[in-house]
Order: C-alpha cells, then structure tokens, then sequence
C-alpha cells in the first residue's frame, strides 16, 4: 500500500503500472495480482482504509465532551496535519479522488465526516456556542470545504505548507469559523 502511494504520488494514477507498484514495493508482479485484481482496486482500498481512519479519529474528538472551538481546532489539525506527516498519501488523494472524475462514486463517503461534524455543532448550539438560526449541516460543509481547499492548496503549492503554515492555517480556519457560529 505504502509503495502503491509512492507510485501513484509521483507518476499519476493513470501513468503508474502495476509493475511500477511491485518494482516499488521490491516484490513479484505476480503477487501483487494476489491481493488486488488492479490498480484501480489498490487505489480504492487506499481510499477506504485513510477514510476510515479520519472516521475513527472524527468520532475521538465528537465523544471528547470538549467545547465545541476545541472539537473544531482538533479535526482542523488531524486533516491539515496529515499533511505534514503523509504528503505523498495527501497528494494522491487531492489529485486522483478528489479531483478526479469517480468523485460522485465516492460522494457518500464524505457523510461519514459531515454527519459527525453536524452532530458536533448541533451539540454545540445546545450548550450555547452557536448562535440561533444557524444551520449545522451547512457550517459543516463550509468548515469541512475550506479544509479541504487548504489541502488542495498545499498540493497544487499554490499555499505554503511549512509547519508554521500548517498550524497558522489550523488557528486560522478555527477562528473563522468559531466565530462566524459565535453567539
């Protein structure tokens, strides 16, 4: 999985061969036949297992208990964060699922994030730090959105992506957005 990012992050999904994925991982073409029919399958199976994960550490910070600014900085920093830990994995999945035209296959995933960050300003309007009227789905996307046009921007360096960048980016979403909800 680890070689098929690497491939996939520096030749392109569509330019990377199943051989380039082997050569990568220092294996047999074969045997990578074993566990995927394709590359498309190890391109899927890349998707759902990170998608999974940002699940998995979505519902940690929702059942945190901790106000809702908190909560919102927390998942600001795991998803602009990845960045710095997994830029390879970052630019495959901005570049080729993202961006890329099985988007609206993969559309439903996204509920697996939105739902929780709903819940989240929902259950932050219910202990007053929302302000009246605001509509928790839509917060959600456009919290959610910015984010992901963060990332995009790191990909197509069209920000800087230092460390420093990274955190600023982080505060600045999160006060943005916290005080746009603010009562």
């Amino acid at each position: 999985m680890h070689a098929a990012v690497r491939v996939f992050a520096s030749k392109g999904f569509h330019s990377a061969r199943v051989k380039d994925i082997a050569d990568e991982a220092g294996v047999a073409h074969g045997l990578l036949y074993h566990y995927f029919r394709s590359k498309d399958e190890v391109l899927d199976e890349i998707f759902r297992r990170t998608w999974s994960n940002l699940a998995e550490e979505l519902h940690r910070i929702e059942v945190s208990g901790a106000a809702l600014r908190e909560q919102l900085e927390r998942f600001a920093s795991v998803y602009l964060g990845s960045w710095l830990e997994t830029p390879d994995l970052i630019r495959l999945l901005v570049r080729e699922i993202a961006r890329g035209p099985d988007v609206g296959a993969r559309a439903g995933e996204l509920d697996s994030v939105l739902a929780p960050l709903t819940r989240m300003i929902e259950a932050g309007s219910r202990r007053g730090e929302v302000r009246p009227g605001v509509d928790a789905r839509l917060a959600a996307v456009a919290f959610y959105g910015a984010l992901e046009e963060i990332l995009t921007g790191y990909v197509l360096e069209q920000l800087p992506s230092t460390a420093e960048d990274v955190r600023r980016a982080i505060a600045t979403v999160t006060d943005v957005v916290a005080a746009g909800l603010a009562p």
